[in-house]
């Protein structure tokens, strides 16, 4: 009788201890890993922690293991989206994909470790390649594409990189391609395409291969210790035009080119040419000669003027000299007149 007291008295305990223990799973899944609020896990510990979320999907050892109240996720690979708790609308893809997403909604990494570092502080990022944007802690409405696309940003916002590593904390900036590793670019569309209003020349720095148009920097707005340039265009007298070809491989049909030596320009004036990666020169800023040809025709057209001038002031000067001759001409020509009427008449001598 005293046994059965003491296991009835034992049994409220074990209740007890039962109900401290942690759960197994929040909420009970119905066959084939399904949950109730059409959630769907598959794999050792997938969404774990579920309570309310709602539409998640969970494939793989861990994933959404932290998950509570965030809905319409989709995990699929070990640990994927494993640290999220209430963020919604995620789609991550691959081994640790969105690893440390906690609240930050909206984003898409597909590729191992894709958006690895995200947080809560970050949304809206679309990663797709092995380690995109895998350092990526605090940005936002960020897009990479490519193997280590991105791997290099960690906080800016409005990023898109293309088979690029990208800067740590830049905002808005395009970035395709790698300068070490391409070398040509073709785009369709651009080629027969005229625009006729706002446009400007694309030129692109040989070193960083950043595009832009020079013309964006003319107005006086951009510009400080603004002076007249003077002589300072003078070097471009000693500029020597040339004819040449592009070497074979450079321009297949060899046509017939017109234009300057960058190494001879540099020669001259170093502030004339540009550079490549490399540090030498690499082109001639054709458009800072055309300028300082147009100080020079400036020059020459004033020393013209001043020329024509001069010349103009002294067919003047001739002019009215020219009527004081004739005037003192004319008045020589009365005072001889004069003269010859004041002989005395010739007198006749008698013979007688």
């Amino acid at each position: 009788m005293s046994h059965k007291l003491k296991l009835i008295g034992f049994i409220p305990l074990l209740a007890v201890c039962f109900a401290l223990l942690p759960r197994a799973q929040a909420l009970s899944p119905l066959p084939d890993g399904g949950y109730p609020g059409v959630n769907v896990a598959e794999g050792t510990n997938a969404l774990f922690s579920l309570t309310t979320g709602v539409a998640n999907t969970a494939i793989g050892v861990n994933t959404l293991f932290h998950n509570s109240d965030g809905s319409t996720n989709t995990a699929v690979g070990d640990a994927a989206l494993v640290s999220n708790t209430h963020g919604n609308n995620n789609t991550a893809t691959g081994f640790r994909a969105l690893f440390k997403n906690t609240t930050g909604p909206g984003s898409t990494a597909v590729g191992s470790q894709a958006l690895f570092s995200s947080t809560g502080l970050t949304g809206y990022n679309t990663a797709i390649g092995f380690a995109a944007l895998q350092n990526n802690i605090s940005g936002s409405d960020n897009v990479a594409l490519g193997r280590d696309a991105g791997i290099n940003h960690s906080t800016g916002d409005d990023n898109i990189y293309i088979r690029n590593d990208g800067l740590a904390n830049e905002v808005g900036t395009i970035r395709i391609g790698t300068q070490i590793v391409h070398s040509s670019t073709y785009i369709a569309g651009i080629a027969n395409t005229t625009l006729t209003t706002n446009t400007a020349p694309v030129v692109v720095d040989t070193t960083t291969g950043q595009l832009g148009h020079a013309m964006a920097t003319s107005s006086q707005r951009f510009k400080d210790d603004i002076k007249p340039m003077a002589k300072a265009s003078e070097a471009i007298l000693s500029l020597k035009p040339v004819t040449f070809h592009y070497k074979q491989e450079f321009d297949p049909t060899r046509s017939p080119q017109f234009g300057l030596v960058a190494e001879e320009v540099e020669k001259i004036n170093p502030d004339l040419v540009t550079r490549g990666h490399d540090g030498k020169a690499y082109g001639v800023r054709y458009e800072a000669v055309n300028a300082m040809l147009l100080n020079e025709f400036l020059k020459e057209h004033q020393t013209v003027q001043e020329l024509k001038s001069v010349a103009a002031k002294q067919e003047a000067t001739i002019a009215q000299q020219q009527k004081q001759i004739e005037v003192l001409t004319t008045g020589l020509q009365k005072v001889n007149d004069q003269l010859e009427l004041s002989k005395p008449a010739p007198q006749t001598v008698s013979n007688q």
